[in-house]
């Protein structure tokens, strides 16, 4: 009799054991297999509907280009010792890049939101910094599948060659995230498609246009100029143009260091915003 008690008392505590554990983390440091399903919806957001996502904006930079081109005439000198064309190109490509990656990740967050089930993503046993990666997956899988077709096109039609392609890789990766993660920021702030519209609007067009797309920042008054330095899209426009054509406005290194310093704050951010559960949990 006392040998079934002690057995059932040891039962009951190892039962009281198990359920006290539910809360651990039964799979080590990283979840990985959460982690590569959470990437892989984010991927498989954007190459099933490829014609939007990837043939639609190779399509508006060759608009860009051919509009730009017959514009201005083949009269127009060359920019940086370059022809304009090569000159505009880069900065054509980073533009829908960003553009692209910001829409992946804030698009993503807001309609998930907006249809209810983000309880879906916030449920599974995923860390606020596995949340930031799986989202940043997608983001920077969409920009390098849109630079590679986009640089692809532009080499075959304009001849636009690759000078530093490890510059071009880095530049483009971070532009990716930089944006992504503003997707991310701007996709947990927002709480419907008019709040969006104002940020893509107000915000993220003004920084891709006034960042030395299409013109060179020597040519602007020393006042403009200062303003557009302290915009970190323009470091990173021009160190993927010193990456292609093998010119820029500013030192590469120097972008580097700026626009590497601002990617991983915004990181930062947003891996604070999951942890904190804002405008997601309650």
């Amino acid at each position: 009799m006392a040998q079934a008690k002690k057995s059932t008392q040891s039962g009951l505590a190892t039962g009281a054991d198990a359920e006290l554990a539910m809360g651990v983390r039964r799979f080590g440091r990283v979840n990985w297999l959460g982690l590569y399903t959470l990437a892989l919806r984010e991927v498989l957001r954007f190459t099933t509907v490829w014609t939007q996502t990837l043939l639609a904006p190779l399509i508006t930079a060759g608009l860009f280009l051919t509009i730009f081109t017959l514009a201005i005439g083949p009269n127009r000198g060359d920019v940086m010792g370059v022809p304009f064309i090569h000159f505009l190109a880069p900065g054509i490509l980073t533009m829908t890049v960003i553009q692209n990656a910001f829409t992946n990740t804030s698009s993503s967050l807001l309609v998930s939101k907006i249809q209810g089930n983000i309880v879906d993503t916030l449920m599974p046993p995923l860390s606020p910094l596995e949340l930031v990666l799986g989202y940043m997956a997608g983001a920077l899988a969409r920009g390098l599948v849109v630079a590679i077709a986009i640089w692809a096109g532009m080499a075959l039609a304009v001849g636009l060659g690759l000078v530093h392609p490890i510059y071009t890789l880095i530049f483009i990766t971070l532009g990716a995230l930089m944006l992504g993660g503003l997707g991310v920021i701007a996709g947990i702030v927002s709480q419907k498609f008019d709040q969006m519209a104002a940020i893509t609007n107000f915000i993220i067009t003004p920084l891709a246009f006034l960042s030395g797309t299409f013109y060179s920042v020597e040519g602007l008054p020393a006042w403009f100029r200062g303003i557009t330095h302290f915009n970190p899209v323009f470091y990173l426009i021009d160190g993927v143009r010193y990456g292609i054509i093998g010119r820029s406005d500013s030192s590469p290194v120097l972008g580097l260091v700026i626009v590497g310093s601002v990617t991983f704050a915004i990181l930062l951010a947003c891996w604070v915003l999951f942890r904190r559960g804002t405008k997601l949990k309650s």
